[in-house]
């Protein structure tokens, strides 16, 4: 069935009951100092810092939204693209698209303008949908997107002279359920690819990829009505809503936090008495590193009703989970791989009875098919690395408007080949070795990022770690390790070449350069904008003064 009926579902079931909370306590911190600059003496004004709305509430504004859509030609088939932070009005309007049998289209939110028009155009979007960060991007290509779409702006105050006010516009629109019959097989939402080698690709998913999402995510983590989840990824990635998933077909609170400070995050969970927080690795190391300094004390914090930590979207070092275990010991873990292109969490997951696995992506999922093929696309024997493919409800359609691209990925038996290079053990667990593009070729030896970065990680300075090729004269490439350094501690080259003697020499890295690692919003490093940063740098020269 349609995934907007586990929505009505609740509304009916548990209309009273909170669905959704939103905390920004960036907001809350600007308002309260712009104001004590004008008058100390004088109380704090309100602060919009929490919000929250029911069940109910949330059934009737996707419904405003969804009459809306209709009122101004929207129908079956049509696309709207969300352009917003995470806040109280993302959910809704994203279910209110898929209520009117139109394909709801998130855009990342650090899209330029350019990218913002050239997504728009790819999807053949309708109507944007957009918040106050986004007016200027919007007005730079407004004259070329308004003649034919339609343009709502979600904001109390401020709305453009190009735009019209989702608010104003809604407040007078029918709130209940709508009739239009929708099934599994209905086009239902076009995602984007991360475009770390260009533009992004539309991704075209069905109304059964949702619904399966759903059943793993709940099937997996055991999500039940008194379940509180904090989503602090954007919604706009199929991994945080997917999540959140599970949080729908239970009935459960969910909190989305604006913001991913160590304080702010464990404040989140203390306060909303949160049980299931899903992070990516830089916010997970950024906690222990504030445990470790001392910066935060765990015991002023309610945590006792935190259940769950998992973790996706990337390798997972195992020295984090294994530093993480001592401050919360009794924490579930668990580990999520998946893509947009398979609807996000879980296509392989470790499951939380296999912490004695970590390091490992884990098995199978809920519903899931996995194997590991050769560049001909056959098994490979167990235990050698090759190209992970996953099979089940929740793989695409296509690449919207790209066949090549489609038949590059899909196969015709129904086969989704990732790219990322992977082997199975022999107690059948998965372990994720690298992305297919990222493997450094060395004097004619393969060599894997991933595996030099977990072993860096053991040093206990390293805060974060990347591994790239350089191009080289002699070898083809050699390997350079980026490195972030945790505050307040020190580490030199000398130290970095020492520890890794323990490594085989071919794996060693021949360039060390200190810096921060970038990672975009779902907390991948970007890789490809390291080598480009670097790839001036003369690594020969670099190799022959180390030798």
């Amino acid at each position: 069935m349609p995934i907007i009926q586990y929505l009505e579902r609740n509304a009916e079931l548990w209309g009273n009951d909170v669905a959704l909370v939103e905390l920004n306590p960036e907001v809350k911190d600007t308002l309260r100092s712009t104001w004590k600059e004008f008058d100390l003496t004088q109380p704090e004004p309100f602060m919009p810092y929490r919000r929250e709305i029911t069940w109910k509430v949330f059934n009737e504004k996707a419904n405003r939204f969804a009459n809306l859509l209709l009122q101004r030609g929207v129908h079956r088939g049509e696309k709207v693209g969300i352009l917003l932070m995470n806040c109280l009005e993302w959910l809704p309007i994203y279910f209110g698209i898929l209520k009117t049998g139109a394909l709801a289209v998130p855009l990342n939110f650090r899209y330029s303008s350019d990218e913002i028009d050239y997504c728009v155009n790819l999807a053949d979007i309708n109507v944007v949908v957009f918040g106050p960060e986004f007016i200027g991007r919007i007005e730079e290509i407004a004259h070329k997107i308004m003649p034919h779409r339609l343009l709502l702006f979600v904001g109390e105050s401020g709305c453009p002279t190009f735009a019209e006010s989702y608010y104003h516009l809604t407040m007078n629109c029918e709130s209940e359920n709508l009739n239009i019959p929708l099934t599994d097989d209905d086009d239902a939402a076009i995602y984007f690819s991360s475009g770390t080698t260009g533009f992004p690709k539309a991704i075209l998913h069905k109304h059964r990829a949702l619904m399966h999402s759903a059943a793993v995510e709940q099937q997996h983590h055991g999500q039940t009505k008194e379940d509180v989840f904090l989503c602090i990824p954007p919604l706009y990635h199929t991994g945080a809503k997917m999540h959140w998933f599970g949080s729908l077909i239970s009935g459960g609170k969910a909190v989305l936090l604006r913001g991913t400070k160590p304080e702010t995050v464990l404040n989140a969970v203390s306060n909303e008495r949160c049980t299931i927080v899903w992070l990516l690795v830089p916010w997970a190391q950024d906690i222990l590193d504030s445990l470790e300094r001392n910066v935060l004390d765990i015991n002023n914090y309610k945590l006792d009703q935190w259940r769950l930590m998992h973790i996706g979207a990337q390798p997972v070092p195992r020295k984090l989970i294994e530093d993480w275990k001592k401050y919360f010991p009794k924490h579930q873990y668990d580990t999520n791989y998946g893509l947009s292109e398979s609807i996000g969490p879980g296509c392989v997951h470790l499951g939380v009875e296999n912490e004695n696995k970590i390091g490992a992506i884990g098995v199978p999922g809920y519903g899931w098919e996995v194997k590991i093929v050769d560049e001909k696309r056959n098994d490979v024997v167990q235990g050698n690395v090759g190209e992970l493919a996953v099979k089940g409800p929740g793989v695409m359609i296509c690449y919207y408007k790209n066949p090549e691209a489609t038949k590059e990925v899909l196969g015709e038996d129904g086969w989704l080949y990732t790219g990322d290079m992977a082997m199975q053990d022999a107690d059948g667990f998965y372990f994720l070795v690298d992305r297919k593009k990222d493997v450094i070729i060395t004097g004619g030896e393969n060599i894997y990022p991933v595996q030099i970065e977990d072993f860096l990680r053991r040093m206990d300075q390293i805060k974060d770690v990347a591994v790239i090729g350089l191009g080289d004269e002699r070898l083809g490439e050699i390997t350079c390790a980026v490195i972030e350094v945790k505050e307040g501690t020190t580490l030199t080259e000398e130290q970095v070449n020492e520890f890794s003697l323990a490594l085989p020499k071919y794996k060693r890295p021949r360039k060390i350069i200190f810096a921060q690692i970038p990672r975009n919003p779902t907390g991948k490093i970007e890789k490809p904008k390291l080598r480009e940063m670097y790839k001036t740098v003369d690594p020969f020269a670099a190799m022959m003064a180390k030798k």
